[in-house]
C-alpha cells in the first residue's frame, strides 16, 4: 500500500544552518541593493561605511528578535501577536536611532538637523526591513509546524490502516481453525487417530508457513498459491475426491505482489458453498493472468451457486467502484475490506453465479512486483523536522549517534 510521504523542503532539513544562510543572505542582500543605490546616485565611497554600520545593526537587532520571537511564537496568538507588535516597535527605534547617531557622527555640522528629525525621517527603513523579517521569521516557522503536523497525521493514518489491515488478517485464523479443529475432533471422536495425527501435522505445517508473513505484508501469487497448497492438504483428508482443484498461474503472474492470505477464504468459502453441498463434491479452479497493467486473479467452484440453493448469499455489500455484489459472510467481507484499505479505488472485486451453477470471484489489481512494491511504498530519506524555531535549533549528538534538538540562549552563540 503507497503511503504519502509528506516531507520537509531539503532547504529546511536543517533549520540552524538555513536560518544563518538566510541572515546571511537576507542582511547581504540589502547592503548590496542600498550600497548599488548609493553608487548609482554618484554618492562619495565612504558612505558605504555608513551603510554598512546600518546593516550590521540591522543584523544584529534581528538576532536579539528571534531570541524573543521564539519564547512568543509558542504562545497564545493573541499575547504572540501584541507582545511582537511592542517588541517590533522598540527595535524598529533603537535601530533609527543608531541611525540617526551614526548619520549624525557622519555629517557632522553640515547638515542643520536634530537628532528628532533626523530620527522620524529614518524610521521607515528599519520598519520596511525588520517588518519584513518578522514576518519572514513567523511565515517559515507556521509552515515548518504545519509540515511536521501533516507528516505526523499520515503516519497516525499509516498506523491506524496497518492496523486494521493486522485485524481483518488475524480475524482469518479462528475462522479456519475452527473448521479444522472441528474435523480433528470428529477424527478423534471416531477413533480414526492417524488421519487425526496427520491433520493436525499438515495444520502446523500451513500454521507455521502462514504465520512467517506479517500481518500487512505482501507477497507473491506464487507463494500465495503454496499456502493454498497446504490448506488444500488439510481439506483433502475431509473430502477426499470429491475436492477437486485446477490451478494455473500465468509466468508473468507469479511473480505480482498481492495482499498475504488473501485468496485462502475465497478457495475456503468453495469448500464450504461449493464441494459441502453436493455429494459429487466440486472443482475449484485458480486462475491468475496480467491483463494490462493489472493482475487478474479468478477463483471458482462448480458448485450449486447462488441461484440453485447454495448458501452463498447472506448479504449485499460494495465494491471498490460502489457495485453491489452478493456477500457470503466473512470470507468475502474480510477480502472486500483489506482490499478497500490497501488499493481504495484502484481495485477490482467481482462475484457471478450462472445459472447453470457454480461461482466465480474475480479480482483485479494493480500489477506490481516485489522491487517495484518496495519502491512504491518505501519513504523518501528525509531529516527530522526539530521542533523548536527555525534559529536555535542546534544539533548534537545523543548517545546512540542520532540527531535531536537542544536549545541555546544567546550567551552560546558567541563560543558556537
Amino acid at each position: 500500500m503507497a503511503v504519502l510521504q509528506i516531507q520537509p523542503a531539503p532547504f529546511f532539513a536543517s533549520k540552524n544552518r538555513a536560518f544563518w544562510n538566510l541572515q546571511l543572505a537576507g542582511w547581504g542582500a540589502a547592503f548590496l541593493l542600498r550600497a548599488v543605490s548609493a553608487l548609482a546616485n554618484q554618492q562619495p565611497l565612504d558612505l558605504l561605511a555608513l551603510i554598512l554600520v546600518t546593516t550590521i545593526t540591522g543584523f544584529s537587532i534581528s538576532l536579539v528578535l528571534s531570541v524573543i520571537y521564539r519564547r512568543l511564537i509558542h504562545q497564545q496568538p493573541l499575547v504572540t501577536w501584541g507582545l511582537t507588535a511592542v517588541v517590533l516597535f522598540f527595535a524598529v527605534l533603537l535601530h533609527a536611532s543608531i541611525d540617526a547617531w551614526v548619520q549624525g557622527v557622519y555629517y557632522g555640522a553640515s547638515r542643520d538637523t536634530t537628532f528628532a528629525q533626523r530620527l522620524i525621517g529614518l524610521l521607515y527603513l528599519p520598519l520596511t526591513l525588520l517588518g519584513g523579517w518578522s514576518a519572514l521569521y513567523y511565515a517559515i516557522n507556521f509552515f515548518l509546524t504545519v509540515e511536521r503536523q501533516a507528516d505526523r497525521l499520515e503516519r497516525l493514518e499509516a498506523q491506524a490502516t496497518a492496523a486494521q489491515l493486522a485485524m481483518l488478517r488475524y480475524q482469518l485464523n479462528p475462522h479456519f481453525l475452527f473448521n479444522t479443529l472441528n474435523s480433528i475432533s470428529t477424527l478423534v471422536l471416531l477413533k480414526q487417530t492417524v488421519p487425526a495425527n496427520a491433520m493436525l501435522t499438515k495444520l502446523s505445517s500451513f500454521l507455521r508457513h502462514t504465520l512467517v508473513s506479517e500481518p500487512g505484508g505482501t507477497v507473491t501469487v506464487a507463494q500465495e498459491v503454496e499456502t493454498l497448497q497446504l490448506y488444500l492438504g488439510i481439506e483433502r483428508m475431509r473430502f477426499e475426491d470429491r475436492l477437486q482443484t485446477q490451478f494455473r498461474v500465468d509466468p508473468p503472474a507469479d511473480k505480482a505482489q498481492i495482499p498475504s492470505m488473501l485468496l485462502q477464504p475465497l478457495v475456503e468459502n468453495a469448500i464450504k458453498y461449493g464441494v459441502t453441498p453436493q455429494e459429487e463434491g466440486a472443482t475449484i479452479s485458480l486462475v491468475a493472468q496480467v491483463v494490462g497493467p493489472r493482475l487478474r486473479v479468478t477463483v471458482s467452484d462448480t458448485g450449486p451457486g447462488i441461484r440453485k440453493g447454495g448458501s452463498e448469499g447472506l448479504g449485499i455489500a460494495l465494491d471498490g467502484h460502489g457495485n453491489r455484489y452478493t456477500s457470503t459472510g466473512v470470507g468475502l467481507a474480510n477480502i472486500r475490506d483489506r482490499l478497500a484499505q490497501a488499493y481504495g479505488e484502484e481495485h477490482r472485486f467481482e462475484i457471478r453465479s450462472p445459472e447453470s451453477g457454480g461461482f466465480a470471484v474475480m479480482i483485479e489489481l494493480p500489477f506490481a512486483t516485489a522491487d517495484e512494491a518496495a519502491q512504491s511504498t518505501a519513504p523518501a530519506p528525509s531529516a527530522q523536522i526539530p521542533s523548536q524555531p527555525l534559529d536555535i535549533a542546534v544539533m548534537e549528538k545523543t548517545p546512540r549517534g542520532a540527531v535531536a534538538p537542544c536549545d541555546v540562549g544567546w550567551a552560546d552563540w558567541a563560543a558556537w
